[in-house]
């Protein structure tokens, strides 16, 4: 895409994140801790985010199996739009940091950043089409108030398109964040380019 997005004080620029607690050091790991931190993928040892969370290497590695089932399973609905619902979750709960890094998936995969200014300027009113706009629509509801889903908020899921499955990998997506925007939100805070 073109020039990162910069939309009451979120964007699709890529952030530093800083710890607030100590890192495990890569010189003294142990081997559990750097083989959590390879489970969740390559570049895992070089994030500040990954070496704090690898102090308990048996809940970073429950995390990288969860996230990585969740976001890059085969079928059901498009990576492209379980990005969106994490984005759209993360913006919902203030987390600059998770919404600039899935705000720059879904432009990779969607080739485009029309509904992620949408998402930063007011993600109740998102969406370019009716299915996205029940994606984002169910995204903030879940986020915002999660005891309130009810049997018609799946039945519009529905009629937008969406199939049972894509149905649940939403569903998970943007669980998955209201959980990992809680970590990055209480463990540390984005740094953004100088």
């Amino acid at each position: 895409m073109s020039e990162p997005i910069r939309i009451h004080g979120f964007t699709t620029e890529v952030l530093a994140w800083k710890p607030w607690l100590d890192v495990v050091n890569l010189d003294t790991a142990t081997p559990a801790q750097l083989a959590a931190m390879d489970e969740m993928s390559a570049q895992a040892r070089s994030s500040p985010y990954f070496l704090l969370l690898a102090h308990q290497p048996e809940i970073l590695m429950q995390r990288s199996i969860a996230f990585n089932a969740i976001m890059f399973a085969p079928g059901g609905m498009p990576r492209a739009e379980r990005e969106l619902g994490a984005t759209v979750e993360s913006r919902v709960n203030g987390c600059v940091y998770c919404a600039s890094v899935h705000a720059q998936r879904f432009e990779q995969l969607a080739k485009r950043s029309d509904v992620i200014e949408q998402v930063f300027t007011e993600p109740s009113s998102a969406g370019t089409t009716a299915r996205e706009k029940a994606i984002v629509a169910f995204s903030v509801r879940l986020g915002s108030a999660p005891d309130e889903i009810a049997a018609e908020d799946i039945r519009a899921l529905r009629q937008a398109g969406l199939a049972e499955l894509e149905i649940l990998d939403l569903i998970h997506s943007v669980a998955l964040f209201a959980w990992a925007n809680r970590l990055m939100l209480n463990l540390g805070e984005p740094v953004f380019p100088a």
